[in-house]
């Protein structure tokens, strides 16, 4: 057989993959999750509660979850194959509830951070560290087509990654656990360590991709989350000067006040001559970190409407690429998406030493039940809001952490 009849038949068998649609909890238990049902609309429903339906399992009982700028873009049905019922989410902690017979490094009762991106931890790209491109967790045949490739499945990020379930809710079903959950050390609180599975991570791999080092002057597209975790990576790694573009005040804030300068591009809109003149010769890096659903031009409004782009704005022109400017002017371009247990070992650890201060991300604890009003307030970025910890009922809300409240110094978790 050849190698493609091969991985046909593996595909249609499902040989090495996992489920993505988890038994149901043979008890007939339910539970309460945020589910998609359409543009705008995202409910607290009830649902089945998930079982081990693989050997390698885990069934983690979630404590702590949040909102990622990108569930904004399944929350304005921009992302293709979301189907109502989907349970939104890949950000979130909890506590071991069960596992399958194959789990050896997981311990029932155990406190873990559960990265956002499934791998498999036995592939090519898996031994090799890359593990957003594990080859294993994601069956979907239209990004096969349309990617030319499948990359790895992700939580709660519709059927083009997976149709896994997410974690925003009250349990999740964790594929391949021995390589998808982190044990979490008592001294770092959830609204913290919740922010290793993916935007910690996924701000390290920008800095990382893009070589910041000391002395150098970064420039970075997008003052959400990312953009200002990014932000806190250049000036740890020593950059010199970190140029933070956005226009909502209180986010531009939050980068002055990491030691950074702004551009407000609604004062000045010519951000690339205000660039020009406050760094003469151009900055030594620039990062964007705004994500693919603001467009500014008409040629990226079609192509979001055709899905013929990817996950970055009008930055680089898609219709006509300057390759010709790129090489004379000596310019690298890097993308990727994040190796999340390539990097949340050496993340946890800073967090553990105090190395690092991201409390300032957290703006905002609410119950799960509210999370139709948290998604409306992330949408509109209201109340100076960047990240929003969602609690299920069994967690409780820890003291100082009520709606609006900022997270409390890591020295009183």
């Amino acid at each position: 057989m050849t190698t493609s009849l091969v991985e046909a038949v593996k595909e249609a068998l499902h040989i090495g993959m996992p489920e993505s649609t988890p038994k149901a909890a043979a008890s007939g238990e339910t539970m309460r999750a945020v589910v998609y049902h359409s543009t705008k609309d995202v409910r607290v429903d009830d649902v089945p509660k998930p079982a081990v339906t693989d050997p390698t399992d885990a069934i983690v009982k979630i404590t702590t979850t949040t909102i990622c700028g990108s569930d904004l873009h399944l929350y304005h049905s921009f992302i293709p194959e979301m189907k109502t019922g989907d349970i939104i989410g890949h950000e979130f902690v909890g506590i071991v509830e069960s596992v399958g017979g194959q789990v050896t490094k997981v311990n029932l009762g155990g406190r873990v951070c559960v990265s956002a991106v499934i791998a498999c931890g036995k592939c090519d790209f898996c031994r090799k560290k890359q593990f957003s491109l594990c080859d294993t967790t994601n069956q979907s045949k239209s990004m096969n087509y349309m990617y030319g490739h499948r990359t790895a499945g992700l939580f709660g990020y519709s059927h083009m990654t997976g149709g896994y379930a997410g974690g925003q809710a009250e349990y999740a079903r964790v594929p391949y656990a021995d390589i998808n959950l982190l044990h979490l050390p008592e001294s770092v609180p959830d609204a913290f360590a919740v922010l290793i599975a993916d935007v910690l991570c996924t701000a390290w791999h920008a800095v990382e991709l893009a070589e910041v080092k000391q002395g150098d002057t970064v420039a970075i597209w997008g003052c959400g989350p990312i953009g200002l975790a990014t932000a806190m990576w250049a000036h740890h790694l020593g950059a010199r000067r970190v140029i933070s573009i956005d226009a909502v005040p209180e986010r531009l804030a939050h980068a002055t006040a990491l030691g950074g300068e702004v551009i407000n591009y609604k004062q000045d809109p010519e951000v690339v001559a205000k660039l020009a003149e406050l760094v003469p010769g151009g900055p030594d890096v620039c990062i964007e970190a705004a994500g693919s659903r603001y467009a500014s031009s008409w040629q990226h409004t079609i192509q979001k409407a055709l899905y013929l782009e990817t996950d970055t704005i009008d930055t680089v022109t898609q219709a006509f690429y300057p390759i010709g400017a790129q090489m004379e002017k000596w310019l690298t371009v890097r993308g990727g998406q994040l190796w999340v247990q390539k990097d949340w070992h050496m993340v946890l650890d800073k967090l553990v030493k105090k190395e690092i201060d991201q409390s300032f991300m957290i703006t905002h604890t609410m119950d799960l039940e509210d999370t139709s009003k948290a998604y409306k307030m992330f949408d509109k970025k209201e109340d100076g809001v960047l990240k929003v910890m969602l609690k299920p009922k069994h967690a409780g809300k820890p003291a100082g952490f009520g709606s609006g409240d900022v997270a409390p110094a890591m020295t009183t978790a």
